[in-house]
């Protein structure tokens, strides 16, 4: 599970069938050779693709408005740019590295979903901001940066608030 690029998430008890779904859809998109593993957490798909996994968001954004019947079991889709290990050394270096993304007049705010750890949100919160000099709006940012903790390892993006896909919320 080291090595993944998205992460995926489907009702408790569905992962099988929607790892099978989310495989055959990024075999639809070109990839030959999708790695997706079923978690330890219920309810959540890592998979490692070749493709680009912001590529992979707008491509199912299409297939929602065009074959919504497509997606059954994915409920939603987050992109990861950088894994680590799920410590806050690394977690902040990391921050740091993908911060740079955010133009300097941007607003940015920092998003954690924990999984199977006892770090501190606030911590982690107040390390990664350190890192980051631009102004916080927590209501309405221009930027997330997005931490995934899933026990010993966490995703990390840095990504505009629309490019996370909540199949729900996007098929209203």
């Amino acid at each position: 599970m080291r090595k993944f690029n998205l992460i995926v998430t489907t009702p408790r008890g569905q992962e099988n069938l929607a790892a099978i779904e989310l495989e055959d859809l990024l075999k639809s998109f070109g990839d030959g050779s999708p790695e997706v593993s079923i978690t330890n957490v219920a309810g959540l798909l890592t998979a490692k693709t070749s493709l680009d996994p912001l590529d992979v968001i707008e491509r199912v954004k299409k297939i929602i408005d065009e074959e919504p019947w497509r997606i059954g079991n994915l409920m939603r889709f987050i992109p990861v740019e950088e894994v680590v290990e799920s410590n806050i050394e690394k977690i902040s270096e990391a921050v740091e590295k993908l911060s740079s993304k955010i133009p300097e007049d941007a607003s940015f705010r920092i998003t954690i979903e924990k999984r199977h750890t006892s770090l501190s949100s606030s911590e982690i919160i107040e390390n990664a901001a350190k890192k980051i000099n631009r102004k916080v709006n927590l209501k309405n940012p221009d930027w997330i940066v997005l931490i995934e903790i899933i026990g010993a390892f966490t995703g990390i993006s840095v990504i505009k608030p629309d490019q996370i896909l909540s199949v729900a919320k996007f098929k209203r």
